[in-house]
């Protein structure tokens, strides 16, 4: 399979993200995988197999707005890097359980 180019989107995390109800009171942050878990779905990846490196950088804050880079690797890996107004968030690699439909050539 041919890299395909990479998708790229913007989320501005919600101060109401029931996520922050409990992670932690008089200091929110957005927990990594909750993060993961937007990024993928506003990009419309479903076939994620695995996560083969992944670093999370510093935390998300309510109201924070996310830039994020998802590049195909000819490996059957995704990159994902994100960032923030305060620098980046999070970078690293997932397997991909099937070919993603936006990645196809």
């Amino acid at each position: 399979m041919a890299p395909c180019a990479p998708i790229s989107g913007t989320l501005t995390i919600s101060a109401t993200h029931p996520a922050f109800a409990g992670h932690f009171p008089g200091d929110p942050l957005l927990p990594g995988v909750v993060l993961l878990d937007l990024i993928l779905a506003d990009a419309a990846i479903a076939a994620v197999g695995g996560i083969t490196r992944l670093k999370f950088l510093r935390p998300v804050r309510p109201g924070e707005r996310i830039d994020y880079t998802l590049a195909h690797l000819d490996s059957g890996h995704i990159t994902v890097t994100a960032h923030g107004a305060a620098g980046p968030v999070l970078r690293g690699r997932l397997g991909l359980a099937a070919p993603a439909p936006r990645f196809t050539p």
